[in-house]
């Protein structure tokens, strides 16, 4: 079950749309054409919007607004809610013929329409890095709820399989391998006899993909056990059995916020080859303030107190479509105490359904 809201927007002469009046004979041609799709639209609502006129029809349990502003800009939408067993009122097929109607009867010089939106308890949409709205094709969701820490979906997509979604953001999916190849630079890198932290990594899939490279030993930290159940239990395809197991021969999952450990390990004296920071992604902000900027410098600075003089840092960045915040998370790289280069690779992920950049951080001295 859903609600259905089916878009259409026009465009036109502003000279025909000058007032209130010309607005409301627009609205009005508009209503007699959707006529054909909903027996009788009544008028419920309509008032001015000084830029423009808003009536708002029902039919039914159907809601039609139609907004025309002054500007040459009219938009039409029409929402109603839509059992799964139903088919809906009007398909894409529909919205196109509707629009294609209008643009002819109102001479307009232009029309879109476009898919049924579907909102209700199957969240379809999740958005790029750059902030566009993708629409998945999930057909349930097998896990949902809320640990101290976040909000926590497994949910099912046809193409994607299941896929792991974080405060509404999607994490990894099933189909997801070359995520996690690319993180860790298979191929490239060598594991074998390394000694390595994973900082986060909930999902298991990291873990599980290094110790098939033979390393020395793995020590995983994870804030958010819950997590780890989850797809323990629904996403055992990526993760295998390491998180159902918790501790091997060569690896150990330890349940706790990743920075009391790293201080600890830095009192220590403690050394490893690699340390993947497998936490947030860079932010979208205007400038590299606020929390989650300083959990990242907090993050970089002890991940480089725990490298080894030819340790490597390896994480993931944000989508290729945010140069802004790369650039922001590059120059932050640059102001490190201890100087450091770095390389990037760049991966199409199929849950994100766009381009994904991964950086590779070694000490400046290191050759």
């Amino acid at each position: 079950m859903s609600v259905q809201t089916v878009l259409l927007d026009f465009s036109l002469d502003p000279t025909r749309v000058n007032s209130d009046v010309e607005c409301k004979v627009v609205i009005k041609s508009i209503v007699e054409s959707l006529k054909k799709y909903f027996a009788e639209p009544v008028l419920i609502f309509e008032t001015t919007c000084g830029d423009g006129y808003l009536s708002l029809f029902k039919d039914g349990n159907t809601v039609i607004s139609i907004r025309c502003f002054t500007r040459g800009l009219i938009t039409l939408n029409i929402e109603y809610y839509k059992k799964d067993s139903e088919q809906g009122k009007i398909s894409f097929d529909n919205a196109r013929e509707i629009e294609k109607a209008l643009v002819e009867k109102l001479e307009l010089s232009h029309g879109q329409s476009l898919p049924a939106i579907q909102r209700g308890p199957v969240t379809k949409y999740f958005p790029s890095a750059d902030e566009r709205l993708i629409e998945y094709d999930i057909d349930k969701v097998v896990f949902d709820k809320r640990s101290q820490f976040q909000k926590i979906q497994i949910v099912h997509s046809k193409s994607l399989g299941y896929m792991l979604v974080l405060d509404e953001l999607q994490n990894i999916a099933e189909s997801d391998l070359i995520y996690t190849e690319t993180l860790m630079q298979r191929g490239i890198e060598n594991y074998k006899d390394k000694e390595i932290c994973i900082l986060g990594g909930g999902d298991g899939a990291l873990l599980y993909e290094l110790l098939k490279e033979e390393p020395k030993h793995v020590v995983m930290l994870e804030i958010d056990d819950l997590v780890m159940e989850a797809c323990n239990k629904y996403m055992s395809s990526i993760c295998g059995d390491v998180l159902e197991q918790r501790k091997g021969a060569n690896y150990e999952i330890i349940v706790g916020d990743c920075m009391v450990y790293l201080n600890k390990y830095i009192k220590e004296g403690r050394k490893f080859d690699y340390v993947f920071g497998d936490l947030t992604d860079i932010p979208i902000t205007d400038t590299p303030s606020g929390e989650i900027w300083d959990f990242i410098r907090t993050i970089l600075e002890s991940s480089f107190k725990v490298l080894k003089p030819d340790g490597k840092f390896m994480t993931h960045g944000n989508g290729a479509s945010c140069p802004e915040s790369l650039q922001m998370y590059e120059d932050q790289l640059n102001k490190l105490s201890a100087p450091v280069k770095f390389t990037k690779a760049h991966a199409f992920v199929p849950s994100f359904m766009e381009d994904w950049v991964f950086y590779q951080v070694t000490f400046a001295n290191n050759a």
